[in-house]
């Protein structure tokens, strides 16, 4: 496998430097306001040079670039280099924006995607409900057509930030009387009206991430749907499909591995670096081969696409295969924190406290992810039948699940 780039991309990295060394500075002393304006005016010198929101068109405030995965690792590899602010991390972004290309109507796109992009609309996912996880296909919050609108009552719960957002997709059961995964539809509801109550949910670490949200007699209109009515299933599949992506990505692994290196060299075992000691020296090792692992895989999805060529079942195992290297990570971390990890607040002169929170929320975090984006479980059955042609599993009875 040739890892080297060709003489015009090598060309294009040189570019984006250029870019890059003529207008990003990383700001100092600036309050949180002044720092998010210096970062809202980069991105958009970045969106008109072509970099970021690539597969945006211009009319909905992209750069409507022409696929190039090889360009797009590149931009990633160097605005990673320059800590420069690189595409917003929101729902809204990495899961509603390519959901609408795919499925919207013109006007939702024009409506929803440039404010979207540009840190002005949030979105909370409503897919999970009490009793419906991993079988979205079974969620009960029922919405009817009453005139131009939908209206809708039920309950979400694990949305991420929702007591933040004005906004939410949400797959709703709108055709009761047909099998379960022909009756829901994908809609787009404004938080903000009567009729939503949004709850946030404390977690273990004393923080509210996710929220519970209530829909009484909610409304939304009837056009704010995102495909045809009772095809929601098949749209959120394409959301789950990015989401998936986004979670198992190489570059958040080798940056969460970078800090787990830091902690082991300023750890202390028997008064050495924790670095020295044979069990922790074994454990980094075994972490470091799952990420070269991984990392190699990328390379290879990318190569592959890069050919219009299709990678198989990597590209179904890689959220588990991220899952998991999250998880070992988390364990040492914890285990190198040792009693201090069940502490807080944190007390800064220790070297046990120092990066407490940022770890104890990564090790819960970690648990999590192998729920978000459709659970572990789940995935690997996927990954069974659909990527490796396996029979489906079978109930206690004999029957298949």
């Amino acid at each position: 496998m040739d890892l080297n780039y060709s003489p015009q991309y090598e060309e294009f990295r040189l570019e984006v430097r250029e870019f890059l060394a003529e207008n990003w500075a990383r700001p100092a002393g600036l309050d949180r306001d002044a720092r998010a304006a210096v970062e809202k005016a980069f991105r958009n010198k970045a969106i008109q040079a072509g970099y970021l929101y690539r597969n945006v068109p211009r009319e909905y405030g992209g750069s409507g670039q022409e696929p190039d995965v090889l360009r797009a690792q590149i931009i990633r590899e160097e605005f990673r280099q320059a800590r420069a602010p690189v595409e917003l991390h929101q729902n809204g972004v990495q899961l509603l924006v390519p959901t609408l290309l795919e499925h919207g109507q013109p006007w939702q796109k024009e409506a929803f995607i440039p404010k979207t992009i540009a840190g002005e609309y949030f979105w909370a996912q409503g897919y999970s409900e009490p009793g419906s996880g991993s079988d979205l296909a079974s969620v009960r919050t029922r919405g009817e057509i009453v005139g131009d609108e939908w209206v809708i009552n039920g309950q979400k719960i694990w949305s991420t930030g929702a007591q933040y957002c004005q906004y939410m997709f949400a797959l709703i059961r709108t055709e009761p009387d047909k099998p379960k995964h022909e009756g829901i539809s994908y809609l787009l509801i404004d938080l903000r009206q009567p009729g939503i109550s949004v709850r946030p949910l404390k977690q273990i670490t004393g923080r509210a991430e996710f929220c519970e949200v209530f829909f009484n007699d909610a409304r939304t209109p009837s056009n704010w749907i995102v495909g045809q009515r009772g095809e929601g299933w098949k749209v959120s599949r394409s959301t789950l499909k990015f989401e998936r992506s986004y979670i198992g990505g190489a570059e958040r692994s080798t940056e969460l591995f970078a800090r787990l290196m830091e902690l082991c060299r300023s750890a202390r075992i028997d008064g050495e670096p924790a670095l020295r000691n044979p069990a922790v020296r074994q454990r980094v090792a075994e972490i470091s081969g799952a990420l070269a692992a991984q990392r190699y895989s990328s390379y290879r999805q990318i190569s592959m696409a890069a050919n219009s060529e299709d990678a198989g079942i990597v590209n179904l195992m890689f959220k588990v295969f991220s899952t998991d290297i999250g998880q070992d990570i988390a364990k040492l971390a914890r285990d190198l924190i040792q009693e201090s990890f069940l502490l807080a607040p944190p007390d800064e002169s220790n070297w046990r406290h120092a990066g407490f929170e940022r770890w104890n929320n990564q090790f819960m975090g970690s648990l999590g992810l192998a729920i978000a984006g459709g659970t572990s479980n789940i995935q690997r059955n996927i990954i069974a039948e659909r990527g490796l042609g396996l029979g489906r599993e079978k109930k206690a009875g004999g029957e298949k699940a």
